[in-house]
């Protein structure tokens, strides 16, 4: 991988996480946190996305398709911190 791309991936991750705190918590995690929950979150996305049968396109697309994917991260560990 180039270095042009896994910077890339760090700055979509890091939108993507710090929006997703915005929308699901209503805070963010900070650099690292927000960077960890958005690339975790793009993969989830593109998973969802794949079994729907949507697809994402250029930057804001991906950023969209990691965004959603940290949302539902993020629902679904509160949903297992609130269990335990």
């Amino acid at each position: 991988m180039e270095p042009r791309g896994l910077l890339s991936y760090l700055i979509i991750g890091l939108i993507a996480g710090w929006l997703a705190g915005k929308i699901a918590e209503g805070r963010g995690f900070g650099l690292l946190g927000n960077i960890v929950v958005g690339i975790v979150g793009a993969m989830i996305g593109g998973f969802l996305f794949g079994i729907l049968g949507l697809s994402a396109y250029g930057v804001i697309g991906s950023i969209v398709m990691a965004t959603v994917g940290a949302i539902v991260l993020l629902y679904v560990v509160g949903l297992v911190v609130k269990r335990g």
